[in-house]
């Protein structure tokens, strides 16, 4: 292989291990959903309380299955002692082995058992819910800080757009300034002024767009990669929908939204609460029934002889009546009754959260857009005018401070334009949240 071709290779593997470098830098916005779910704890922990509720809803059904016990016990005695076979005394060492086998049902107690398994059935929906709503939570939360770092990315190139533009007028003025063609020499300091200005705009934009990312990093809990880039968003979703109104919004998030749903379940589960502790008020009525036999060396009689032959059965129906429980039971039913009355507080509180923030997310977003639209019509004037200034500037029919003044005023109207845009699709998604139908 000649030098030429070593060269040729050396920069096609350079090119290549960048652009992998590269691809392995970006980040789309649904691996940032997938990573603040995975990583995130509160998610995690809700995760825990549904899966705490699943396992209470399985026990409370299965507290109506018949319990069954056995037991094993070997007794030994020595001197005077009573044969566990004949009942008599007996002066010599014994051995006696007896096994048994018991159990029991609840027949009724005043169906607390059938209250308590609708209850537990309940809370693990709204376990489930709270899960979704952990998750639904994080979602908005990274996408809105997904749409800030692009936000912070569009204002970055923004000011080095500005940037391009200032030197290339400073350029322009040092040059004239050395041909002896410049008419005012405070033209050259004025220019250099905005360079400077433009370079400290960068500055800031990039602290901003670091800060943005960090933010976003730290969502997710994973360690800051500064090389990482995010994927830009298609135009089609960062569409707003400023026809939406706010009560229609609020009444399809009663409907979809899992927190509203998991506020409701709690509360409907504290009711069958209710009934359980005024259930076991009732008497309660079991059968307990069992099978036991015995073995005593002081027997002539075989082991499997006795095994089979010593065996006796019984059942039991009993009836259980609450007299007087130091209103031990009574309180419960009182404890449980203001447990209900605090969830029936936390759903009316959660609608009530819910249509404020549906209001202001609505009227943040309608701000935003009239905000947008007003800037849009601000930043094409401005970008004529500052056309026209840099013509006149470069005829010599315009000052540097005209110049300079009309190319602030295009700047900051594209730099307001760009935070306004991404402020109506940030709160347009947090509008799609409360409809359940955010996505990207």
């Amino acid at each position: 292989m000649s030098f030429r071709n070593y060269i040729i290779f050396f920069l096609l593997a350079l090119g290549f291990s960048a652009h992998a470098q590269q691809q392995g830098n970006l980040i789309t916005l649904q691996q940032c959903l997938d990573t603040a779910i995975k990583n995130n704890l509160t998610v995690q922990q809700t995760a825990i309380t549904a899966e705490r509720a699943r396992i209470g809803y399985v026990q409370a059904k299965d507290n109506l299955i018949p319990t069954v016990s056995g037991g094993i016990s070997r007794e030994l005695s020595t001197g005077r002692a009573i044969n566990p076979v004949t009942n008599t005394y007996i002066n010599q060492a014994v051995t006696s082995d007896n096994y048994g086998l018991s159990g029991g049902v609840t027949v009724f107690n005043g169906l607390a058992l059938q209250s308590a398994i609708k209850q537990a059935s309940l809370a693990y929906q709204s376990g489930k819910m709270a899960y979704q709503a952990a998750k639904d939570i994080i979602t908005v939360t990274v996408i809105t800080s997904y749409l800030q770092v692009l936000d912070a990315e569009a204002i970055l190139n923004q000011t080095k757009s500005q940037l391009s533009v200032a030197k290339e007028g400073a350029d322009r003025i040092e040059t004239l300034e050395k041909e002896g063609a410049n008419k005012l020499a405070s033209d050259v300091y004025d220019q250099r002024g905005l360079l400077q200005a433009s370079n400290v705009n960068v500055v800031t934009a990039q602290n901003s767009f670091s800060s943005a990312m960090l933010n976003l990093f730290q969502i997710m809990n994973v360690p800051y990669n500064r090389n990482a880039e995010l994927q830009p968003l298609n135009a089609e979703d960062l569409r707003g929908d400023k026809d939406v109104l706010p009560d229609q919004v609020y009444q399809t998030a009663l409907e979809q939204l899992a927190d509203v749903k998991a506020a409701t379940l709690m509360r409907q589960s504290a009711e069958k609460e209710v009934k359980y502790y005024k259930g076991l008020l009732y008497p309660s009525l079991a059968l307990q029934y069992g099978i036991n036999t015995n073995y005593t060396n002081s027997n002539p009689i075989s082991y499997s002889d006795q095994f089979k032959n010593n065996y006796g059965t019984y059942v039991q129906l009993g009836l259980s009546i609450p007299i007087f429980t130091n209103h031990f039971r009574k309180n419960q039913v009182s404890l449980a009754k203001l447990d209900l009355l605090n969830y029936q507080y936390v759903e009316e509180n959660t609608k009530i959260t819910l249509r404020q923030n549906v209001e202001q997310a609505y009227y943040n977003m309608m701000a935003a857009y009239n905000k947008y639209q007003a800037l849009d019509g601000e930043s094409k004037a401005y970008t004529e005018s500052f056309r026209i200034s840099k013509i006149r500037y470069e005829a010599g029919v315009l000052t540097s401070v005209d110049y300079i003044t009309s190319k602030n005023n295009m700047d900051a109207a594209n730099l307001n334009l760009i935070s306004a845009r991404y402020d109506y699709f940030i709160y347009s998604k947090v509008l799609d949240y409360y409809q359940g139908k955010l996505s990207f």
